[in-house]
């Protein structure tokens, strides 16, 4: 009988700080290197308490971190504040759980 894989869930909460993204970094890296390639990595934004450029950077080093590990991040229960600046620095389409954001058109 096949075991399902579960998915690995990393809960940002409270204000990053840029100290803070190493060592989410860091403890994305053990929970999911032993574990092997393959497997969804869940990041859970709910309870992010503060939606800024720090957060944005958090994300973007997580899904780094995430493919370095053969593995793919999905954000979830982000805020709009977050999806927004998410978009503005070109990071919105990188999750594969949403879609890209549509360009206006002049």
């Amino acid at each position: 009988m096949d075991s399902i894989e579960q998915p690995v869930v990393l809960e940002l909460s409270g204000r990053i700080t840029p100290a803070d993204v190493p060592l989410l970094c860091a403890r994305l890296w053990r929970h999911t290197a032993a574990g092997g390639a393959g497997g969804e990595i869940v990041c859970d934004a709910g309870r992010l308490a503060v939606a800024d450029l720090t957060a944005v950077h958090a994300v973007a080093r997580l899904r780094l971190t995430a493919r370095r590990l053969g593995r793919e991040l999905r954000l979830v229960n982000a805020g709009p504040e977050l999806l927004a600046l998410l978009d503005l620095t070109g990071l919105g389409g990188d999750d594969p759980g949403r879609a890209a954001p549509v360009s206006p058109r002049c």
